[in-house]
């Protein structure tokens, strides 16, 4: 590991480099964003093509650091280290504390690209290591793609959404010319070639203010991603045949770059702790598909109102459940950006939040984690039923592998977007209606829709649907399935490019 400063002369002449060059493995780079989420679906895929093809790969990860290296980005680089993988973390930036949540990333990526350019001209230029044949970066790193086409480099996208997602990228310039006023003003749906028609209001939050600076950034990397030579998605065809079918054709005619469908890619698993063995032992008391499953991932966040309803929810319905409780906060992405409550400074067991004697009252009917649970080894085990998510990708893509049906409850970025094509789209989702008055998803809802999933005729037929898709994802990834198949196609590509770019 090597920490970088802004003056950088990496020092590309260890052993493990030396070894890489003598065997003529075919070198890589691969750029992250500082946002951990981003890190783990990037550091997956890495894991993912150095399993499949484990002697074939020289593989150099380039991680920027937004303000300190967090304990779970040390964690992702720690499950690379048995892989031979040399890994570059750059000097951390500083955002002024002014900086909304939304700019965040976009912002620090932007302050951290000089010393990215820095590491790969350091890469491109050693003689100890053989020559860079491709550059896989996060879709928040397009500016390294203009870097590529100058070295005449392979450059992709390594994109951890859905392909829907991707395609709103590709028609966000179309829409910016043709859409009049601010898209959550529109009463008639945005309807995209192979998509589910979407509401103005469910497209993601930069989408919601089109004179934000948020907005902007969007349409910059949508534009910025079709300098690159492909896309890599973590989704898999029969997923979202409809919408890759439309982008095909769009690379087809030459209007963005070829889309390749890699997914699912996901963890194999969660640390052990405490917190693990205490949860999944309650659940091996339960009855097979009994539990509900709740929570909103490592970045979202709901409000102390909205707890106390979803609280009281859970309660009245009678439905067992498991819930990971994080302290509310009011801007729901709080956790994914680290912006601190000031009104709950000092306060360390977020269970104190929770209405006053609901604890005692459903200690028989549910199970409660403060912070953090195994999502992936809950996800799979036996007793549960369903599960309460914020949308994002990476729990959307375990409910699928897993075969749960899914409550969606999104709070922040495309996640809204997310929702609608599930509920709307491929139908393997409930989705709550928030109360116009409140602003928040009412108790009354909540015992309507976890009824909808766990008891009624809807539920059953969300399920099978699932079931279908559960064994859809199995095969993609099978040999000679589809994820599998396009995977094996850009190794060939990229190991027989070991002149590309030789002048």
């Amino acid at each position: 590991m090597f920490y970088l400063s802004n003056q950088i002369n990496l020092p590309l002449t260890t052993s493990h480099y030396h070894k890489n060059f003598m065997e003529k493995k075919t070198h890589i780079a691969v750029v992250s964003a500082p946002i951990v989420s981003h890190q783990i679906a990037i550091s997956n895929f890495i894991k993912k093509l150095l399993q499949l093809h484990p002697n074939k790969f020289h593989i150099t990860l380039i991680i920027p650091v937004l303000e300190s290296l967090s304990n779970a980005s040390k964690s992702t680089i720690d499950s690379l280290s048995s892989l031979n993988i040399d890994i570059i973390v750059l000097p951390p930036i500083n955002l002024p504390p002014q900086t909304v949540p939304t700019l965040k990333l976009p912002l620090a990526m932007s302050l951290t690209m000089p010393s990215i350019l820095d590491a790969l001209n350091s890469i491109t230029s050693s003689t100890n290591t053989s020559k860079l044949v491709a550059i896989i970066a996060d879709y928040f790193a397009y500016e390294v793609f203009t870097f590529a086409k100058k070295l005449n480099i392979l450059s992709y996208t390594y994109f951890p959404s859905s392909a829907t997602v991707l395609s709103l990228c590709f028609h966000s310039t179309a829409l910016e010319e043709t859409v009049s006023g601010e898209f959550r003003d529109l009463k008639e749906p945005i309807k995209m070639p192979g998509c589910v028609p979407f509401q103005g209001t469910d497209l993601p939050s930069s989408f919601q203010d089109r004179t934000s600076e948020s907005y902007n950034h969007f349409l910059l990397r949508s534009k910025g991603i079709n300098l690159c030579d492909g896309i890599l998605v973590n989704s898999f065809v029969e997923l979202e045949s409809e919408a890759v079918e439309a982008m095909n054709e769009g690379s087809i005619n030459g209007s963005h770059p070829p889309v390749y469908m890699v997914g699912p890619i996901m963890q194999k698993n969660s640390d052990n702790n405490q917190n693990e063995s205490q949860c999944l032992s309650w659940l091996d008391e339960q009855k097979p598909n009994s539990v509900v499953f709740v929570s909103f991932g490592s970045g979202g966040t709901i409000s102390q109102n909205q707890m106390n309803e979803l609280a009281l929810g859970l309660e009245l319905s009678s439905q067992k459940f498991l819930w990971v409780v994080r302290e509310p906060n009011d801007i729901a992405s709080a956790n994914y950006f680290a912006v601190p409550n000031p009104n709950l400074l000092g306060q360390e067991d977020p269970l104190c939040f929770l209405p006053k004697g609901f604890i005692e009252r459903t200690k028989k009917q549910g199970f409660l984690v403060s912070n953090w649970a195994p999502q992936v080894e809950i996800l799979s085990h036996k007793a549960i039923g369903g599960f309460v998510t914020q949308c994002g990708w990476f729990s959307t893509l375990e409910c699928v592998v897993n075969g749960v049906p899914i409550i969606a409850w999104p709070l922040f970025a495309e996640q809204r977007m997310i929702a609608t094509i599930l509920a709307d789209g491929i139908k393997i989702a409930v989705r709550p209606k928030i109360d116009n008055v409140s602003g928040v998803v009412e108790k009354g809802e909540i015992v309507n829709v976890l009824k909808r999933l766990m008891e009624g005729d809807e539920g059953v037929e969300i399920c099978e649907r699932m079931k279908v898709l559960q064994d859809d994802a199995a095969t993609a990834i099978e040999v000679d399935g589809s994820s599998l198949t396009i995977i094996s196609q850009l190794v060939t590509k990229w190991t027989n490019m070991e002149g590309y770019n030789e002048n």
